[in-house]
């Protein structure tokens, strides 16, 4: 297949990458100029966190625009929720979107798809969720968790089609283990719900998921976890308010659903983010349990809480750190 990955960060280096090494057309777009430099010079450093950090260079291509690149069977959508539709619009505007081009977020949060489907309509856009983990560690160097970690996707209207099949067979194929669900929708909720519980207090306590989970041992306080399961259970509420099918409502079973199989170092999205001093998705996490819960009139003070926490901690990074 010819792949392009829209956001080669963290997730798109880790599944582009594991695209190109199973011997399809990849293509990893990106603005940070230092990362597409290190690849196209020595390959991308891909290291398996699931086997004994297994580490090897990937000969995949890297730029940060689209030329010479043309039609893509697949587009991956993995750039950060706020700047999907600016995103797509630039890649519409490329050959890169052809007619016959299936274009997938694999997107935290909520409303991507709609973004995508605003720029260039909804018979070309499928759904999806992965559970594939990923680190940057550096410009070109990428840790991530692809072994056991399923990728999720289907048709937005629900129907089982002829394409929705042929893609799962080729990315499982290559080494992405995929599945369709007819119920996708119900599972863009359950993945929310995975970054609900932990992202924003991830970035809140600077911990990453071994520093929230038993692994530590007497680092773990209670607190944390009843945070945690006291956010998840807002959203449950609003997602049952909504009428989305999840696949468990045991807020329990979801928390340490979200650190299944990563290793104790691994930080969430908001927590890289925040390192970096970057904008968060926490609008599109945390945030948007918040205005669906105002939809169907649900308090949800703890996500509010957290999502004032993160919206405080960007803002001092951007006023007031280093100087």
């Amino acid at each position: 297949m010819k792949i392009c990955m829209l956001g080669s960060g963290s997730l798109g280096s880790t599944i582009g990458g594991t695209l190109a090494e199973a011997g399809n057309e990849v293509y990893l777009i990106d603005q940070w100029t230092a990362h597409v430099n290190a690849i196209n010079e020595n390959g991308l450093n891909l290291i398996d966190g699931a086997q004994d950090n297994h580490e090897r260079y990937v000969k995949v291509k890297a730029q940060t625009n689209y030329e010479n690149i043309g039609p893509a069977d697949l587009v991956i959508v993995l750039v950060k929720s706020f700047a999907t539709k600016s995103a797509i619009e630039e890649a519409k505007n490329s050959s890169v979107i052809g007619e016959n081009t299936l274009v997938m977020s694999l997107q935290n949060g909520l409303g991507n798809e709609e973004a995508i489907i605003e720029v260039i309509g909804k018979d070309n856009v499928i759904g999806g969720k992965t559970y594939v983990g990923g680190l940057l560690l550096e410009p070109g160097k990428v840790i991530g968790t692809t072994k056991g970690k399923y990728t999720y996707i289907g048709e937005m209207d629900g129907k089982v089609t002829d394409r929705i099949m042929h893609t799962a067979e080729q990315l499982t194929k290559s080494g992405i283990l995929t599945e369709v669900l007819p119920n996708i929708s119900g599972l863009i909720w359950d993945k929310l719900l995975i970054n609900v519980a932990a992202g924003a207090l991830s970035g809140v306590t600077k911990l990453p998921y071994g520093g929230l989970y038993d692994t530590y041992g007497h680092f773990v306080h209670p607190e944390l976890k009843q945070t945690g399961l006291a956010a998840i259970n807002e959203g449950i509420a609003v997602a049952k308010a909504n009428g989305i099918v999840l696949t468990t409502f045991d807020a329990e079973e979801i928390w340490y659903k979200t650190s299944a199989g990563l290793p104790d170092g691994f930080k969430t999205s908001i927590l890289q983010s925040l390192e970096k001093g970057a904008v968060t998705e926490v609008d599109y996490i945390n945030g948007a349990i918040v205005r669906w819960g105002k939809k169907y009139n649900i308090p949800t003070p703890v996500n509010e809480t957290l999502v004032a926490c993160v919206k405080g901690l960007e803002f001092w990074q951007q006023n007031y750190n280093n100087k």
